[in-house]
């Protein structure tokens, strides 16, 4: 089982690697409204985590960084309870970029965005 931490080299910080997620045509998405999710899968390295993840709530749906940062907030504790279910699928030489992407303009309750982040998950897990 992995240990429910979310550390900051889990995170996508590098423009770089934003730049290679969005940039290329090699990047997928699956949709569980109200989240839209973006991965890559690449080659690992020495000391590279299994999976990087971004998380953005766009100005444009909530124009109050409060409420912006509370999504936020509700995703990313939605995947570090439940990032399990990706690793145990991820090959040993692969890792992964993954970006959630909040598509609505209203704000969920923690459970209904945690089932939607599972949902998420789970499909992309059965596609590795």
């Amino acid at each position: 089982m992995v240990a429910p931490t979310f550390r900051k080299r889990e995170r996508i910080v590098s423009k770089h690697l934003i730049e290679t997620l969005f940039g290329g045509g090699d990047s997928l998405s699956v949709t569980a409204f109200p989240l839209k999710a973006v991965y890559m899968q690449l080659g690992r390295h020495e000391g590279d985590e299994p999976v990087q993840v971004l998380v953005s709530v766009p100005k444009k749906r909530f124009k109050h960084a409060v409420d912006r940062n509370r999504v936020k907030r509700q995703v990313r504790e939605a995947y570090r309870l439940n990032k399990g279910l990706l690793m145990e699928q991820l090959p040993d030489t692969e890792r992964m970029l993954l970006a959630f992407i909040w598509l609505a303009d209203r704000h969920y309750q923690s459970q209904d965005v945690t089932e939607r982040v599972v949902s998420v998950l789970q499909r992309i897990a059965g596609r590795l």
